[in-house]
């Protein structure tokens, strides 16, 4: 009988996994301060927990499958297309477990060179392009596909537009591998056609192109050049487009996006004719909806301070700091408890937009009430150390080990 080759519903083995799992990534603290309400106080400061935070069922899926695979192919050597969830403490621990994670080159592709039929490969909870599918396909290795069920929302949406001949305006980073993958699903068709933006001022400047029908092309293709898919032409591209977006962006932003390619489609062809040329859904997905609601609950607490722990490139995390910065809350998104320095108060973090850290003084001083939450990508071990860390920087150590 011929093997399998690609899996993407697991392999039943989570019972034999669990004790990993739990002493990999378990927090009793977190578990405490879940008991209590997502709330703790710790002699003078009170701590507050964003009641969604962390994992989410995509990652926990992700993750979970990671781990079965190792179980299920014990003898085989495992790969990695790029990371499995953007969290630099689950992919090390998926390292230490032999697996091997593939990169892309100086040509801006994954190097399968050494992919042989015998290898099992893991497609990240991100999921991975059609080209690099098709390519993993001919190779003839084991295909484990995490990819998380919101994204394959997204694609089957920028699939139908790609079918019925709209562009597939993402609003997404180009550069991220989620948005790589999604882009990809609008070329399953001839024609299809994708540009992705970033934030609402590069929505504008292809919205007075689409209103006006007109103005500096070669302008426009410069400023996306990377943005957009293979010959794509500014004058027949963005006459019909579909809104779509990479499932972890803010969501107001992306709803905001969808409705102001909605109104420049209206200037432009008038209200009756607008249905006819701008399609566009809310495909960002659940987990992260949540996760930014959260954060609005905590915020509605005024707290002195927020920290968002997460890794510095997971996109959901940096937008949970963007979020509470805007409704003017001191925020600081740290990576995990390392980022707090014991013996000089000093607190390492990365501002938003910045692509490096910057180290914070006095940070804690005059906080009372600290709010906590973090990315969909972060475990519950790394929350619960950054609060601990915080405490311990307080004096407050001995008293919090007291509580557990």
């Amino acid at each position: 009988m011929q093997e399998a080759t690609y899996f993407r519903r697991g392999f039943g083995l989570k019972p034999a996994i669990e004790g990993l799992l739990s002493a990999d990534y378990h927090s009793q603290l977190i578990e405490r301060l879940r008991a209590g309400g997502y709330a703790l106080t710790v002699g003078p400061l009170s701590i507050r927990l964003a009641r969604e935070f962390g994992f989410c069922y995509g990652v926990d899926r992700a993750v979970e499958y990671a781990y079965e695979t190792r179980t299920k192919f014990p003898e085989r050597r495992l790969f990695l297309v790029g990371e499995i969830i953007h969290n630099p403490h689950v992919n090390s621990k998926l390292a230490a477990m032999g697996v091997t994670f593939l990169h892309r080159g100086a040509d801006d592709a994954f190097d399968f060179h050494e992919l042989t039929a015998g290898d099992v490969v893991i497609l990240p909870a991100f999921g991975v392009t059609l080209q690099d599918f098709a390519r993993l396909k001919e190779i003839g290795c084991v295909v484990v596909d995490t990819t998380c069920g919101s994204v394959l929302n997204v694609w089957k949406r920028v699939e139908s537009y790609a079918r019925d001949g709209f562009t597939a305006l993402i609003h997404g980073k180009y550069w991220h591998e989620e948005t790589r993958a999604t882009a990809s699903q609008a070329m399953k068709y001839p024609g299809g056609r994708y540009l992705v933006v970033l934030d609402m001022a590069e929505v504008r400047l292809i919205c007075d192109w689409i209103e006006h029908g007109a103005g500096d092309a070669a302008a426009l293709q410069e400023r996306f050049a990377r943005a957009t898919s293979p010959g794509f032409d500014f004058t027949r591209d963005l006459e019909r487009v579909g809104v779509a977006n990479q499932t972890t962006m803010l969501s107001s932003e992306s709803l905001a996006i969808a409705e102001e390619v909605r109104r420049a489609m209206e200037r432009r062809f008038g209200a009756a004719e607008a249905a006819a040329h701008v399609r566009s859904f809310d495909t960002i997905c659940s987990a992260t909806q949540e996760r930014q609601d959260a954060v609005l609950q905590l915020l509605a607490d005024a707290p002195d301070l927020l920290l968002v722990v997460g890794g510095y490139n997971s996109s959901n995390t940096a937008h949970l700091a963007e979020l509470a910065l805007s409704r003017g809350v001191r925020t600081y998104h740290l990576e995990d408890s390392s980022c707090i320095e014991l013996e000089s108060g000093g607190l390492r973090h990365r501002p938003i937009g910045a692509d490096r850290e910057e180290t914070a003084t006095g940070w804690l001083d005059g906080v009372r009430k600290l709010a906590v939450t973090a990315g969909a990508s972060t475990p519950n071990n790394k929350i619960g150390e950054t609060i601990a860390r915080v405490c311990a920087v307080a004096g407050l150590g001995d008293e919090l080990r007291a509580m557990l």
